[in-house]
């Protein structure tokens, strides 16, 4: 059978789980921590990915728009 402390703990939300709230704020502390004492590390590599971000962008952007326009041409319309 099943004791009561499984079944609450089945059935209580993550954000109210005390293991979850700890998680949770140290990667808050974590993320404030980096963002803030290597801020300038960051800054510096936004130019390299933008760069990166254009050949993805036309590897995954809109291929499926390139058939339906061959397949008007061939219809004449």
């Amino acid at each position: 059978m099943n004791s009561p402390r499984d079944t609450d703990e089945r059935h209580t939300p993550i954000w109210r789980r005390p293991l979850a709230l700890a998680w949770a704020a140290a990667a808050v502390i974590a993320a404030f921590y980096l963002r803030r004492e290597h801020w300038g590390h960051v800054l510096g590599g936004w130019p390299y990915l933008v760069l990166l971000l254009c050949p993805l962008m036309h590897l995954f952007h809109g291929h499926g728009k390139h058939r339906s326009h061959h397949g008007r041409e061939k219809d004449g319309s």
